[in-house]
């Protein structure tokens, strides 16, 4: 691998760290806070599960983080996560548990400021009302599970030397659980960015094994994340689990287990399949604030207590914290990939084209758009997305639905199907009737993605989407990821 690769995925391996230093405060703070839990207990444990929850399932929530932003230079990639982690790095060193959920959003809107991309509204809203609902959903979890562990303690009479021992006992296991979802949730927050430029190419182990691109970079996150919960993380986890509000040892557990359950309910893949099969209303992946969780955990329990106790002037500085880091962020990284371009030369956004042929003005209108008011736009080449939506503008009324579909089917991006490139696919990845597929269109050249979609699923069923319903969107996110492996693989650089 070149060195300039292992370079710019450092920011990434900071911003890993932050986190590990940071949020390793919300799955074993209040045990450690609460001296039930020696911290290098509880940093071994939160650094094996963190790793296991990032490798095996992270992928859900990177796939729906990718959608507010597809960063596509891994410079820019470089740059975004690195504005992430110093905004990060920078709160913890003050002390206070801040978002990195919210500061990767605010890095990856910066980027796509700098670089005239669009911000996906839609993904957007989805995100920023978590940063509302996990607080609240956490609080309310650990009320209800403080009063039910409270209730079945009494009804147990347990002796006080087999309750601490029964205590100790489950905040470990609260805190393995814990840094599982951590590591499954907050993953796509430290490598998200780097998955659509990912400098690895996937293998297989054995016959069912698949080590794909995005978990080798999740894995290295996973160990970035490990080593900042050894290093750094013990400040935070005592103003967490100690200065807030004093917890006794059982508040401890709820608190742990109320934050892994909603950090686990915004990751689980497998959930997200079986309510979608039961036909009930599934909940979004996405990456949620752990520290958030965490902390509407304690003061779920802390109003439960008739809200005594409280260090309500720190609950206000941690909510300014949180309401600053993604502005921060998206300063910091906005400032930063203007130097980085224009001062160290490097391209921190890969150069886009749209234009208005009539075969997208008519793949448009297919999709039931009228595209009359538009034809004195063909043949007009814009650099950026939002300048095309700015000549729409002028013409139409266009809300942000329409523009993401003139967006995505007037995109020139040139691939060629080289042959001598065919053997880097390899097998692990697609299955047989798919790589065939690719080879069957050997030497073509498709001038926008869609283009390359169409005649990949004429060439096999296998490279046709599923009807957009539910139950199909896992399978559909996977064939999306082995898209992008293809687009990467053949694109040709524009000439400039």
């Amino acid at each position: 691998m070149d060195v300039a690769v292992l370079i710019f995925l450092s920011s990434g391996l900071f911003l890993g760290w932050s986190l590990g230093a940071n949020d390793a405060a919300n799955v074993f703070g209040t045990a450690v806070g609460t001296r039930m839990v020696r911290f290098t207990t509880a940093a071994i444990i939160c650094s094996a599960f963190v790793i296991l929850g990032a490798v095996i399932s992270g992928g859900g929530v990177a796939h729906t983080l990718g959608k507010l932003g597809a960063i596509n230079a891994i410079p820019g990639a470089f740059m975004v996560a690195l504005a992430a982690a110093a905004t990060v790095y920078l709160m913890t060193k003050a002390g206070l548990p801040v978002s990195t959920t919210q500061a990767i959003v605010g890095s990856i809107v910066g980027w796509n400021l700098f670089s005239g991309s669009l911000t996906d509204t839609a993904t957007l809203v989805t995100l920023t009302a978590t940063w509302v609902i996990c607080p609240l959903l956490a609080a309310a979890i650990a009320a209800v599970l403080y009063k039910g562990v409270a209730a079945g303690l009494r009804a147990a009479k347990l002796h006080l030397i087999r309750l601490d021992a029964y205590t100790r006992a489950g905040l470990i296991l609260a805190g393995a659980f814990g840094a599982y979802s951590l590591g499954a949730n907050n993953i796509a927050n430290v490598m998200g960015v780097f998955v659509p430029v990912s400098p690895f190419t996937a293998f297989g182990i054995g016959e069912q094994f698949v080590f794909s691109s995005a978990q080798q970079l999740f894995l290295l996150g996973g160990v970035a994340i490990a080593v900042g919960v050894f290093t750094y993380s013990k400040r935070v986890m005592m103003t967490v689990g100690r200065d807030i509000l004093r917890l006794s040892p059982i508040a401890a557990f709820v608190v742990v287990v109320s934050h892994s359950l909603v950090l686990f309910l915004f990751a689980s893949q497998g959930l997200e399949h079986l309510l979608a099969r039961a036909g009930l209303p599934t909940i979004p992946l996405v990456p949620v604030s752990s520290s958030q969780a965490v902390i509407g955990a304690i003061i779920g329990i802390g109003l439960l207590k008739g809200g005594r106790g409280m260090d309500y002037r720190l609950l206000g500085v941690v909510g300014v914290g949180w309401l600053a880091t993604p502005v921060i962020a998206g300063l910091f990284c906005f400032v930063a990939l203007f130097i980085l371009q224009n001062v160290f030369n490097q391209q921190v956004y890969r150069p886009a084209e749209y234009a208005l042929s009539e075969t997208v003005l008519a793949r448009a209108a297919a999709a039931g758009i009228d595209v009359a008011p538009v034809r004195a736009l063909r043949g007009i080449r814009y650099p950026s997305a939002t300048r095309l939506g700015d000549a729409l503008g002028e013409r139409i009324a266009i809300d942000n639905q329409t523009l993401k579909t003139f967006v995505a089917y007037a995109e020139v991006d040139r691939m060629t199907i080289d042959p001598r490139r065919l053997p880097d696919l390899g097998d692990s990845l697609l299955t047989a009737p798919q790589l065939a597929a690719v080879e069957r269109l050997a030497g073509q050249t498709f001038i926008h993605r869609w283009m390359l979609d169409e005649a990949l699923a004429r060439e096999s069923g296998e490279w046709a989407p599923l009807p957009p319903t539910t139950v199909n969107r896992i399978a559909n996110r996977a064939l999306d990821e082995k898209r992008q492996a293809v687009y990467n693989l053949f694109r040709v650089a524009p000439t400039r």
